[in-house]
């Protein structure tokens, strides 16, 4: 093969509403289509469910509280990749790529993000994303040279409206407008069924369909190049789908998200059931073009999955996945980090004291109008508490073969305790081994005062200050024991 060239195809708030993943109401041939033709993730997970944060983890192969783009770029915001982190651009355009983005960029700064080829929008105009791209195929091919581009779709995000989805917005007469009737929605488990809802989730669907033509006409142009036969083609999400219960926060409906990846050579359909993060992307994407599966950052977390990508049955090592929150806008700051194996997902939430923050577009929502305003004793946000909702816990522990919705906190129970006790570990361990500042005892972060902590200071083995015992000192005190940061082990 003389050329091993990506194709990266990132959806904007999606989550598993395709008929390749079950859905059985939305018209996705286009996405369908290439998930026959490859591999389909049935557990791939972001790290973070918030747009900027999200991408920067596919970008970097780290997790946000490494590669510092905390939560959004954009506006008042203002989060940013750290100047010295080597993203997926710059490293290969030291290999002699051509690397390209078309449509929503939502990372910063330029200088870390130095695609040569930007055409940057946030149109609904698909037809407009497939032209860009192809005037990126052809100058590869006029240059001779191997790329990779990222296509930023805008859909299915919500517009600026109360609870439209961009449906209204001017795009080319050659997009096909499917539209869908609220009645015919099916209302997943973790939103209330409302009329709202229901009014909310076909708009959303028919956002979706405006995204799936756009994936179709992309993989048309990459066809009508001839470049498909030496092409990765994967194709994500950045979060899940932006409703309560999912966007901005680390439940399944946030973060388990589709990924579809075609390789050359390598024919589906294969659903693969192995665990998978985002941070995994970049690794791939290297090993697939340059041979190396991890850049010379020794920071990277993630690691490739091209050697079980074709793989039908489960790998033992691709067990776990983590997972890291802390900011969406700059006045959302709720950081959560998370553990999540097949059976068991663990949240540390870091500042349960806080209540949960509302991201501006779900405040505003007919979504969240009806749930707040429905005749009920106790109101519910699909089948968790409003309360649950917004005053969570330090910890929370779900078994998912009994509690897929995330529903009952078992960290209390005691038939669980030898669980909550070894993801709490393995949780804490990975913290250590990337350096997590929000790794808190006694209420501040023991990466910030790890100079202290050489030098003996006696921190005492809470999570947070207690107020009513405040003390340091004593026997009866259980003191933290201090163990380095930054120990590479084995997936992190």
């Amino acid at each position: 093969m003389s050329r091993k060239n990506v194709l990266l195809l990132v959806a904007d708030d999606l989550g598993k509403q395709l008929g390749c993943y079950g859905c059985p109401y939305i018209k996705t041939p286009h996405i369908d289509e290439l998930a026959g033709e490859g591999v389909r993730f049935d557990y791939a997970f972001a790290s973070t469910a918030s747009c900027s944060g999200s991408r920067s983890t596919i970008y970097t192969g780290m997790h946000t509280h490494q590669n510092g783009q905390y939560g959004l770029q954009s506006g008042k915001h203002h989060f940013m990749t750290f100047d010295n982190i080597q993203t997926g651009p710059s490293i290969l355009a030291q290999h002699g790529y051509l690397t390209g983005i078309v449509g929503k960029v939502h990372v910063g700064p330029n200088t870390a993000y130095p695609w040569e080829y930007r055409a940057e929008s946030l149109s609904r105009d698909v037809y407009w994303d497939a032209e860009r791209a192809g005037d990126l195929f052809e100058k590869s091919k006029r240059e001779e040279r191997p790329f990779w581009l990222t296509v930023g779709f805008h859909d299915p995000h919500r517009d600026h409206s109360r609870s439209g989805f961009g449906n209204d917005e001017p795009v080319d007469e050659r997009i096909h407008k499917v539209t869908y009737r609220p009645e015919d929605m099916v209302v997943p488990d973790f939103l209330s069924d409302t009329p709202g809802v229901r009014q909310e989730l076909a708009s959303y669907a028919q956002a979706i369909s405006r995204l799936d033509q756009g994936v179709g006409l992309v993989l048309q142009k990459l066809a009508d190049h001839g470049l498909a036969n030496d092409t990765l083609v994967i194709f994500i999400s950045d979060n899940g789908p932006p409703f309560l219960n999912s966007k901005t926060t680390l439940f399944d409906s946030g973060i388990r998200l589709p990924l579809i990846v075609r390789q050359p050579g390598l024919s589906g359909p294969v659903v693969n059931s192995n665990l998978v993060s985002y941070v995994d992307v970049l690794p791939t994407i290297l090993d697939w073009t340059v041979g190396t599966a991890v850049p010379e950052a020794k920071d990277v977390a993630g690691r490739s999955f091209l050697p079980v990508l074709g793989a039908a049955q489960p790998v033992p090592e691709w067990d776990h996945v983590f997972g890291s929150h802390t900011f969406h806008e700059a006045t959302n700051y709720w950081p959560t980090r998370y553990i999540r194996t097949k059976r068991y997902k663990y949240h540390r939430n870091i500042a349960w004291r806080l209540d949960f923050p509302l991201a501006s577009d779900i405040y505003g929502s007919l979504t969240w109008e009806e749930v707040r305003n429905a005749d009920t004793d106790v109101p519910k946000v699909g089948q968790r508490t409003l309360k649950d909702y917004f005053f969570r816990p330090p910890e929370q522990l779900f078994d998912l073969d009994k509690d897929p919705a995330e529903v009952h906190n078992v960290a209390n129970d005691t038939e669980y305790a030898s669980v909550l006790e070894g993801l709490r570990t393995r949780l804490e361990d990975w913290q250590r081994r990337t350096n997590d500042p929000w790794l808190f005892r006694d209420g501040v972060s023991l990466l910030q005062s790890n100079y202290l902590l050489e030098e003996g200071l006696a921190v005492p083995d809470n999570w947070d200050l207690n107020v009513d015992q405040p003390g340091t000192k004593g026997d009866h005190i259980k003191k933290y024991v201090h163990q380095p940061f930054g120990q590479r082990g084995p997936r992190s």
